[in-house]
C-alpha cells in the first residue's frame, strides 16, 4: 500500500495486549484482526510521525499502586495490514507511565508520570527503536499528578498537564495547572505554570490542538469544564483563558463526574470530550451504578472567535469512556469503555460489560451511535484505545 493509499485503523488496549480492528467507515463497524502482547499493562500508545512505528508505554503499577514493571516499547506497524511486532529493545522507565507521545520531528519520545509527577524525553533512533533518555540542563517543575504530555504544532514547546487532586477528609486540595517548557534537540526548559490564580479549583487532564489556528482546547477534569486558550511564543499558552464552557448536560450533578479525553474534529469545526461517572452506591445491600452522565460532549467551534457552544451530549450506553479516536475523514468516531461495571436498574442490577462504542458524525458534528460491540476484559482493564494512519 502506497502512503497514497493510506488508511486509518482503530487499537485498543486491555491490560498488556493491543489489539487491531479494521475499519468500515461507511457502515460504522470494527473488525477485530490480530494483537500483541507487551510486558506490562498498556498504559498510553502513539504514532511516529512516518507512521511506521507506534510507542507503548506500559506499567504493573496503577493508583495507589507502585508496581515494579515500567517500560516504554517500540512497535514497527505493517504499512499494509496495521499488523504491530516489537522492535527492538524495551527502555526502562522510572516509574508508571500514564501518557506518551512523540514530537514533530520524530526524534523525541515525551514521556509523562502521574505518581510522582514527572516527565521524560527519550531520543528516537533512525531505525525507530528507542535510544538514550535525554539529560535535563535543570530540575523541571512538573506540578502534581500530570496527565498528558504534548509538543505544540510549532514543536518549540512542550505543555504538560497536571491534574493536581480533589481534596480529601485528611488531606487538602492539591493544584492543576498546564506546565509549558521551551522544546530543543530533546532539552526542556520551563517557561511557565499556566492556572487561574493559585491552581484550586482547576484539574486539567487533557488538551488538544485546533488544526489550523492558534487555538488549545483543555478538559478540566476535577470541574467538568472546557477551556479554550490562545498559544503564546513567550509563555507557551497566554495566561487567561478565552472561553470557559461547561460540558455536562447538567452542570449540577447529584454524583462524581470527570471530564475525560479530548480530540478537536479534522475540520477543526467541532471539538469532542468525554463526559464520565462510574462510582458505585449501596442498592439493596449490593454495590451499583445507579446514575451520572456517560457521555461524549460535542461542542460547535466558531471558526472566528474559537468560542465553542455545546450542541449534544452523546450517550455512550457504557459506564467510563476512558480514550476515544476520532478517524481522519471525520465521520466515524470509536470510543471504549474501561471495564464491566454493575448498574442497578428499572430491573434489578445487570452488569453493564466493557464495549467499544462506534459512533458515525454528521455534517453538524453530531453523533449518532450505531454500533457496539461488548469486550471481555477478564481481570484487566481496556485502558487506551486510539485511531492510527498507516
Amino acid at each position: 500500500m502506497s502512503r497514497n493509499e493510506s488508511r486509518t485503523v482503530y487499537y485498543a488496549s486491555i491490560g498488556g495486549e493491543l489489539t487491531l480492528y479494521d475499519l468500515d467507515v461507511d457502515g460504522a463497524a470494527l473488525i477485530k484482526r490480530g494483537a500483541v502482547t507487551l510486558p506490562a499493562n498498556i498504559q498510553y500508545v502513539w504514532p511516529h510521525p512516518s507512521r511506521r512505528h507506534l510507542y507503548a508505554v506500559s506499567s504493573n503499577g496503577g493508583p495507589q499502586v507502585a508496581g515494579d514493571i515500567h517500560r516504554a516499547n517500540a512497535l514497527a506497524i505493517d504499512p499494509a495490514t496495521g499488523a504491530l511486532q516489537l522492535q527492538g529493545p524495551a527502555a526502562a522507565l522510572p516509574s508508571r507511565p500514564i501518557h506518551c507521545s512523540v514530537d514533530a520531528s520524530g526524534r523525541y519520545l515525551l514521556t509523562a508520570y502521574n505518581n510522582p509527577s514527572n516527565l521524560t524525553s527519550h531520543r528516537l533512533n533512525a531505525d525507530g527503536t528507542i535510544g538514550a533518555q535525554v539529560a535535563q540542563p535543570a530540575k523541571l517543575d512538573a506540578g502534581i499528578y500530570a496527565h498528558q504530555i504534548l509538543a505544540a504544532p510549532s514543536n518549540d514547546t512542550v505543555l504538560l498537564v497536571t491534574r493536581g487532586n480533589d481534596a480529601k477528609p485528611d488531606k487538602p486540595e492539591d493544584p492543576g495547572a498546564i506546565k509549558t517548557f521551551s522544546f530543543d534537540n530533546g532539552a526542556l526548559s520551563g517557561l511557565a505554570s499556566i492556572a487561574p490564580g493559585d491552581g484550586l479549583g482547576f484539574g486539567p487532564r487533557h488538551l488538544d490542538f485546533h488544526p489550523t489556528k492558534p487555538w488549545v482546547f483543555v478538559s478540566i477534569e476535577r470541574q467538568n469544564k472546557l477551556y479554550v486558550y490562545k498559544r503564546d511564543a513567550a509563555t507557551g499558552l497566554v495566561r487567561t483563558p478565552m472561553f470557559v464552557k461547561e460540558t455536562l448536560a447538567n452542570p449540577n450533578p447529584k454524583v462524581r463526574q470527570a471530564a475525560g479525553a479530548i480530540h478537536v474534529h479534522p475540520s477543526g469545526k467541532f471539538v469532542y470530550l468525554t463526559n464520565r461517572a462510574s462510582d458505585l452506591v449501596d442498592a439493596n445491600g449490593s454495590k451499583a451504578f445507579t446514575e451520572g452522565e456517560n457521555n461524549i460532549a460535542v461542542f460547535a467551534i466558531d471558526q472566528t472567535s474559537g468560542e465553542p457552544t455545546l450542541i449534544q451530549n452523546a450517550d455512550g450506553h457504557a459506564i467510563e469512556l476512558r480514550t476515544f479516536g476520532v478517524e481522519p475523514s471525520g465521520r466515524m468516531l470509536v470510543a471504549a469503555s474501561i471495564k464491566p461495571v454493575p448498574v442497578r436498574d428499572a430491573n434489578g442490577i445487570n452488569t453493564v460489560p466493557a464495549r467499544l462504542c462506534v459512533f458515525s458524525i454528521g455534517s453538524d458534528g453530531k453523533l449518532d451511535l450505531k454500533r457496539q460491540y461488548d469486550v471481555d476484559t477478564g481481570v484487566h482493564q481496556q485502558f487506551w484505545s486510539g485511531m492510527v494512519t498507516l
